[in-house]
């Protein structure tokens, strides 16, 4: 009879905790909304973009997804993809502007490039941030710029999950540059001393800066 009072007992108070919620309970993830408005600034949608990378949307598996940091650096650095997640994350509306004369107004959210590079010990020796990214595309910055700018790789846009014909897992938010320069599916960032590099477009006639203030074409 006691032994059986107690099992009714532990039974009780198994059930008013969780009713009061104090147990722990399956938690499903709901798929996010794409936010249109944000501080009072309307964003364009993710789907105003035009397609016009060189090889087509890639489709790139996370699961053994790395993104290298190397070159002028004393610690070379390899991340995962929820390694990168796991750093601080930034969010920022930033406008990308296409020298096919359409652009977009986007939340943008991710991690900070400085952060990384950073954590790698950067050499005295760099000048220049090279990017690389799946397709096989490349484009360049003087290293200041990231350092002295807060650019984002960002992974999530309007709230959502960048998909992947926008650049998934990461693309660059090359604020105050031209489209081009902001490259998507990023695999590879390195640090160079190599000023006159150019990436993909820039070998194409493109300028080497992209800067928004200034013409697309050398």
């Amino acid at each position: 009879m006691l032994e059986s009072k107690k099992i009714i007992f532990v039974v009780v108070i198994f059930a008013t905790l969780f009713l009061a919620g104090c147990v722990s309970q399956e938690i499903k993830s709901l798929q996010s909304v794409e936010v249109r408005e944000y501080k009072g600034e309307k964003l364009s949608s993710i789907g105003d973009f035009r397609e016009n990378s060189i090889k087509g949307p890639q489709y790139v598996n996370v699961t053994n997804y790395k993104l290298y940091i190397t070159g002028l650096v004393e610690n070379p650095k390899s991340y995962t993809y929820d390694e990168i997640l796991n750093h601080r994350k930034y969010t920022k509306v930033v406008k990308l502007n296409c020298v096919e004369g359409w652009s977009v107004n986007i939340l943008w959210e991710g991690v900070k490039v400085k952060d990384l590079i950073e954590s790698a010990n950067i050499s005295s020796k760099a000048n220049t941030i090279i990017f690389y990214a799946y397709d096989g595309y490349s484009t360049s910055f003087p290293l200041k710029y990231v350092l002295d700018n807060d650019i984002i790789l960002a992974y999530k846009m309007n709230n959502v999950t960048i998909p992947p014909e926008r650049g998934y897992p990461f693309q660059l938010v090359a604020e105050s540059k031209w489209g081009y320069k902001w490259i998507k599916w990023v695999t590879d960032i390195q640090l160079s001393n190599d000023e006159n590099y150019t990436g993909y477009w820039e070998q194409r006639g493109y300028s080497d800066s992209g800067d928004l203030n200034k013409g697309f074409l050398k």
